[in-house]
């Protein structure tokens, strides 16, 4: 199959798959606007072929050489006469092609489509020479192994001691960390513990979001911490509205309520009250200190302000009563 190549005007014979190829990724571009860049070191094409099942109807998985898809993304976006659609795809989605990375293009909700990714992992064990994705600490107890093994555990630094003829850790000790390239000690110890501390799967590296590039993280943000976020800047512009006596709409309801408290405020000193919004109830309230609605918490404070003078008043009768007898307080 021929095809005109772009590097000098030449022409060169493409195979039947690669053009297969081109075109199917071609369609993929222009049916998705959204792509996930994904990760997939130590990923089987076992694991990647359930992927694929699992997102059947929501989205699709590009994998291929990184040469071949900036080739497209360069033949859709690199003329003067590409789309701003395509020029923006190929200015942004083309530098995060490094690595060993495929692609998953999709119209549905990103975050959806992700957790859909994240549920297809695999564990593993440590091999030698693989770089440890995770910390990995040995936990302590009866390992049932020989003491004959005991050098293993030392060669890790690790404290141990023999119980009923068999090697027991006596404390839980980390043997990698994130990062760490495994040794053959590391591998050997945890293949004898039956350990596989690793677990495999598609990584998200960037997200292309409609000609936004942005981090994974983001997607795992919900509607409530963006309310948390929101709350304290919509406080402050609140607060900065009613200082500088400029109405907006987060300062609205504030406004209303402090103009009916200064027009309530008014009434008190008139005779007027509103005829709606119960005014008569509410400045009668305000006047006698009467809760509103008739409740017993505000009258009952009333009556008990105005039991107290009645209780204060027998003291000064009985002084009268001993004047009039003409006892005084030294007789």
């Amino acid at each position: 199959i021929n095809a005109e190549y772009m590097g000098g005007g030449e022409e060169r014979e493409f195979s039947e798959k690669k053009v297969k190829y081109f075109e199917q990724a071609n369609a993929l571009f222009d049916e998705n606007t959204k792509a996930l860049v994904m990760l997939v070191d130590n990923v089987q094409s076992k694991q990647i072929q359930n992927i694929r099942i699992a997102l059947r109807g929501k989205a699709t998985v590009l994998m291929g050489k990184n040469t071949m898809i900036k080739k497209i993304l360069l033949d859709r976006g690199g003329g003067e006469d590409a789309s701003p659609q395509n020029r923006v795809l190929y200015q942004k989605l083309s530098p995060l092609l490094t690595g060993n990375v495929g692609l998953i293009l999709t119209n549905a909700d990103l975050k959806s489509v992700k957790d859909l990714v994240d549920q297809n992992k695999v564990q593993a064990p440590a091999r030698q020479g693989a770089i440890s994705p995770v910390d990995v600490i040995v936990p302590a107890g009866n390992t049932g192994l020989e003491p004959t093994k005991t050098s293993f555990f030392q060669a890790l630094n690790i404290a141990t001691k023999i119980t009923k003829g068999t090697v027991e850790i006596l404390k839980n000790e980390q043997v990698l960390s994130v990062g760490d390239k495994v040794g053959s000690s590391e591998a050997t110890l945890l293949q004898m513990l039956k350990i596989n501390p690793f677990f495999y799967g598609m990584q998200c590296q960037a997200v292309y979001d409609d000609g936004d590039v942005y981090s994974p993280q983001l997607l795992d943000i919900t509607a409530e911490d963006m309310l948390k976020k929101m709350q304290p800047a919509a406080s402050n512009i609140t607060a900065l509205s009613l200082a500088l006596g400029y109405t907006t709409k987060a300062s609205f309801p504030h406004v209303m309520m402090n103009s009916f408290k200064n027009m309530m405020a008014l009434t008190l000193g008139i005779d007027y009250a509103f005829a709606k919004y119960s005014g008569e109830e509410i400045k009668e309230a305000i006047l006698t200190g009467k809760s509103l609605g008739g409740g017993g918490g505000g009258g009952g404070g009333a009556a008990a302000v105005e039991e107290a003078p009645a209780a204060a008043a027998p003291p000064p009768e009985e002084e009268e009563d001993d004047e009039e007898m003409g006892f005084g307080l030294f007789d």
